[in-house]
């Protein structure tokens, strides 16, 4: 028997890329994920075996976790300020020459004020992205 060579596609986050409207904000947060939501349903008949299926188009929304940071330059402040309106996005896991990006659309949310005392404070939001991303190479 042959051994299967070790898989090498696996990436670490790691010196990612992420901009909105043009500006870089990756170190301002430490989770980015483009998440695609494809309805589906599936019916079964009356006859042994028998299932009607329908998978619908995906939508997609991107899941950000970040610093709050409303002074000039931060990622929280850009939100707000652009909250409604949409923004364009650039997202690479790995920041290399060669690899993987993906491009598109968000629409801006307004992340939350405040947290916990003695933390930094954080936030976690969803945007809607407008139609499907784009993929290319960084």
């Amino acid at each position: 028997m042959v051994p299967t060579p070790a898989y090498t596609g696996a990436f670490v986050n790691r010196n990612a890329l992420f901009t909105l409207g043009g500006t870089s904000f990756a170190n301002q947060v430490w989770k980015v994920r483009i998440v695609p939501d494809t309805p589906n349903q599936q019916q079964r008949t009356l006859v042994p075996d028998g299932t009607i299926s329908d998978v619908d188009s995906a939508t997609y929304t991107m899941e950000l976790q970040g610093l709050q940071d409303y002074e000039t330059g931060g990622l929280a402040a850009y939100l707000l300020t652009n909250a409604g309106t949409q923004v364009a996005f650039v997202f690479a896991p790995v920041n290399t020459v060669g690899k993987k990006k993906f491009s598109g659309t968000v629409v801006a949310i307004a992340p939350p004020v405040g947290g916990d005392q003695g933390e930094f404070a954080q936030f976690e939001i969803e945007m809607p992205i407008i139609g499907q991303p784009t993929t290319g190479t960084v």
